[in-house]
Parts: structure tokens; C-alpha cells; sequence
């Protein structure tokens, strides 16, 4: 179960064998305050699969597992989510390009059937091309940065915006997978027991496990 309404997140585990299903966690980013944005996104990902959990009723014989994940951007010591409006988009733009930012993205995975919890942040650092203010404006005019963290992707038409990063792209886009890897062994689980069964010529059939 995917506590996310991220078309991107989800895209993510499709291209990695992994289905799931989708409930939004509807949690209130602004009440969780720190300075730290490691601790921000973190606790945020741990209300998130924490929201989820309280609206499942799990069957006995069948293992629920749910995944609650958010991002944030550090730049020049400050934390960047979601811009408030195209305003605020812009000028973080104007202040990012052709530097760079750690992006952080938060995962909280909770296997509800066994009451067990495997939790932790990746981090990838995020080079900016120098862009001009013509792109600038032309970008956030469609609308894209002002849906997600830090204002920007890599997996839509930001993706011409960022010369380089350090570390995982699906960090960038939301859920690492490398991470998730890991996150899933503290759990007694691989990845492939997620994977869905797939038929000459790449459709998916059913779970695997």
C-alpha cells in the first residue's frame, strides 16, 4: 500500500515489478515543525504510513505492508517543499540555478501485519543548470514546480534544468528503491517477493509470495 497520491511514486514502483495499491494519507504537512530537514520528512513519512494504517483492517492470511515516503530540498541551510505559488517558485529558481541542494526523501515502512517498522531518509545531491530567467518564467508557468518539492524534477520537463546529482535518481523522484531494498530485508523480505508475475511480452499477471 502506497500512502501517496504521487503519480510519480508510483510510477517508480510499476517500472520495478511492484503494483500497489494507492490510499492518500491526507496528513497536514505544516503541523510537523524542525529545523532539521532530515527529522521533517521523516516524521512526515511516519505520519503518512501511520495515517494509512488506522483506515486498513488487514487479513489474517494475507501480509499488508505500507509505505509512507516524503521529500524535502536543502538549500543554503534552508528546507524547500512545495513552493506556495509561482511567485515563490520563481524566485527559488532565480536562487538555485546553477548551484546546487540535497534533496531528502523520507521513507516509513510498516509491515501492519507483523507490527513491525523499518524507516530512513536517502539523500542525493541535486546540481542546477544555470538557467535563464526566460526558462524560468516559461517552467513554472506550466504549473509542474509548484506541485512538488523544492520546485523541480528530473522525470518531467525539469529534467532539462539539472546538469547532474550525486547519489540515486529515485531518491530525486520520490521513493529509492536501493532504499526500499534495504527497508524491506529489515522487514525478513526481498524486493522479488513483491514483484508481480509477468507474461512473455512484459504484461503483468498477479503478486508474487
Amino acid at each position: 500500500m502506497l500512502a501517496s497520491a504521487s503519480p510519480a511514486r508510483r510510477k517508480i514502483l510499476q517500472a520495478a515489478g511492484i503494483d500497489p495499491d494507492v490510499l492518500v494519507s491526507g496528513v497536514d504537512e505544516s503541523l510537523v515543525r524542525t529545523d532539521s530537514a532530515e527529522e521533517l520528512c521523516l516524521e512526515l513519512a511516519r505520519l503518512k504510513a501511520q495515517a494509512v494504517l488506522t483506515r486498513l483492517r488487514p487479513a489474517a492470511d494475507e501480509r499488508t505492508l505500507v509505505i509512507g515516503c516524503d521529500s524535502v530540498l536543502e538549500f543554503d541551510g534552508e528546507i524547500f517543499g512545495k513552493p506556495a505559488d509561482s511567485v515563490d517558485a520563481t524566485r527559488r529558481w532565480q536562487r538555485m540555478r546553477g548551484r546546487s541542494g540535497v534533496l531528502h526523501s523520507g521513507h516509513c515502512l510498516v509491515d501492519a501485519t507483523a507490527g513491525r517498522r523499518a524507516e530512513a531518509v536517502a539523500s542525493t545531491t541535486v546540481h542546477f543548470a544555470d538557467v535563464s530567467d526566460r526558462e524560468i518564467d516559461t517552467y513554472v508557468a506550466t504549473g509542474e514546480p509548484l506541485a512538488v518539492a523544492g520546485a523541480f524534477t528530473i522525470d518531467g520537463l525539469g529534467g532539462p534544468f539539472v546538469e547532474r546529482i550525486e547519489g540515486d535518481p529515485s531518491t530525486v523522484i520520490g521513493l529509492s528503491l536501493p532504499l526500499l531494498r534495504r527497508l524491506l530485508a529489515e522487514l525478513d523480505l526481498t524486493i522479488t517477493d513483491l514483484w508481480t508475475k509477468v507474461a512473455p511480452g512484459g504484461q503483468a499477471t498477479e503478486p508474487l509470495g
